[in-house]
């Protein structure tokens, strides 16, 4: 794909939705790290529907900490995984308390170095809470840069560094929200929504759909 086409593809992306936004509802840095630790293989609206009364009662290190594994997992049980979720959580607190001052770290390393947070968390968090130009690459991103052909690669990471390569800067602090809200309701995984897609006429897709 050449770079015109990239340009052109995410201008009408922008054109159709200026100021995308993450589904993940939160309301300081926390709670986003929190929400996307639980979103790993889960729906973001049943993240949401567990998060909703889970922060109303504990939104900060200390709190959900206070709460303990047990605690959490009555606010959580409704998600995937949540067992070893509520370990990670828990661990994650203890860490930003004794560590960050109960504060979450804008540095990568930082971040990561937390626990159950992989490159993936880290680069949502940066970009969403703190506004930095990352592209967290997700099964949506994966599949829509190789299918259409925008950044193919063999695996995440590979597919992260070449999208960082080839979006134009102007679009890379919004990338990542319009690839994945393209791909979880256009370009979906078992057949694409070829005819109502607003880049039809960019996309390399060979087998488009009707």
């Amino acid at each position: 794909m050449n770079p015109a086409k990239r340009h052109a593809i995410f201008s009408r992306l922008r054109a159709a939705n200026p100021h995308p936004q993450t589904e993940l509802e939160y309301s300081s840095p926390f709670e986003l790290l929190v929400a996307v630790v639980l979103s790993a293989q889960a729906t973001d609206v049943s993240v949401n529907k567990a998060t909703r009364p889970l922060f109303a009662v504990a939104n900060t290190p200390q709190a959900i900490y206070a709460l303990g594994e047990e605690g959490l997992k009555h606010y959580i049980k409704t998600i995937g995984l949540f067992n070893s979720k509520a370990k990670h959580v828990i661990s994650l607190c203890k860490d930003l308390i004794d560590k960050h001052a109960g504060e979450v770290p804008q540095r990568r390393e930082a971040l990561e170095a937390l626990a159950g947070v992989g490159r993936k968390t880290a680069n949502v968090v940066l970009n969403t809470a703190f506004g930095q130009p990352t592209i967290a690459v997700d099964t949506h991103i994966f599949r829509v840069a190789n299918r259409i052909n925008l950044a193919p690669g063999k695996n995440v990471d590979e597919v992260e560094k070449k999208l960082l390569k080839f979006v134009p800067q102007e679009f890379k602090q919004n990338a990542h929200h319009w690839l994945i809200l393209h791909g979880r309701y256009t370009c979906v995984a078992r057949k694409p929504k070829c005819g109502s897609c607003l880049i039809e006429d960019l996309c390399e897709y060979k087998q488009k759909a009707e």
